[in-house]
């Protein structure tokens, strides 16, 4: 039994077939077999039922991919941990970022580290907070950036606090406002974000709130592409202001929305409670403390 077979096995597992497993591993979907059916073979038992394409984990399977999982993690922190030995002249970061914003508020910051730290590899994962959250729980990612955890199973620090400004297509009857109520969207159809997005979550329990049940025009993880269709006359956005800011253009107007005051996009970054963080996770922590983003104001 080998780690890299471990790690095919696994990855089958989470990216849900052997095909998208091998795009993440880098190799060919034949050596992604081959590395599961060795591990199967080493072990004496199989571990997957293939039922024309859709994969089913024995019962065999699952008590391996559970352990697989903790196995692969604790080799994660062993080589962290040697990587250390060398002060930042070698070393990983496994780094999440929020698909949203990230150009605003994080560019400049990645381009700094890079600077500083120029041997260090860095591995990033772009996503919603369930995404990096799920990343960070199984040791693919050491550190990421996410809406506020209340899991305690992780730990975090705080990086920014964002209001939720309004795009509105500017012949929508109440573009000409400077700020509105979220009530007075109610016949408007959201865009909304990925599924992934905990702020999808945060968003139907504001509305529900005040009263309604937003009317869903469509989603995406992409700002710019939410911003295009509001300019095309498909319905309002929501989304932080230091990213609503930057996409205001022909077609589309920024309002200053009047939420409740738990609608807000207040990004940390997490780890798991009581892991081992690295050098470069530290030195990159340490840098968001060097520029601190202040909590914006309504």
């Amino acid at each position: 039994m080998e780690f890299k077979q471990l790690r095919s096995f696994v990855e089958v597992m989470h990216q849900g077939g052997f095909t998208q497993a091998a795009k993440t591993l880098h190799i060919s979907q034949s050596a992604v077999s081959k590395q599961v059916a060795q591990l199967e073979q080493s072990l004496g038992t199989p571990l997957l039922e293939r039922l024309g394409s859709q994969l089913r984990l024995t019962a065999a399977g699952s008590v391996v991919l559970q352990r697989a999982e903790g196995m692969l993690r604790l080799r994660n922190e062993l080589l962290s941990e040697l990587d250390d030995l060398s002060q930042l002249a070698r070393g990983e970061l496994r780094l999440g970022l929020p698909l949203l914003g990230s150009d605003a508020l994080f560019a400049e910051l990645f381009a700094e580290y890079r600077r500083r730290y120029p041997n260090i590899s860095i591995h990033l994962l772009e996503g919603g907070s369930l995404n990096i959250e799920q990343g960070v729980l199984s040791g693919e990612l050491e550190l990421g950036g996410s809406l506020l955890p209340k899991d305690p199973q992780f730990a975090f620090q705080p990086f920014c606090d964002e209001p939720m400004d309004a795009l509105l297509p500017t012949d929508h009857p109440l573009a000409t406002k400077t700020a509105i109520r979220l009530e007075e969207l109610a016949d408007t159809p959201f865009l909304l974000y990925q599924r992934s997005f905990v702020l999808n979550d945060r968003l139907l329990q504001a509305c529900q709130q005040v009263g309604f049940t937003p009317k869903e025009g469509g989603r995406s993880g992409q700002a710019d592409f939410l911003a295009a269709l509001v300019a095309a006359g498909q319905g309002v956005v929501l989304l932080p202001r230091v990213v609503a800011r930057g996409l205001v253009r022909p077609g589309v107007v920024r309002l200053t929305l009047k939420a409740p005051a738990y609608l807000r996009w207040d990004i940390a970054f997490i780890w798991r409670e009581g892991a081992y963080l690295s050098k470069a996770a530290q030195a990159w922590l340490a840098l968001l403390r060097e520029r601190p983003v202040s909590r914006a104001e309504r």
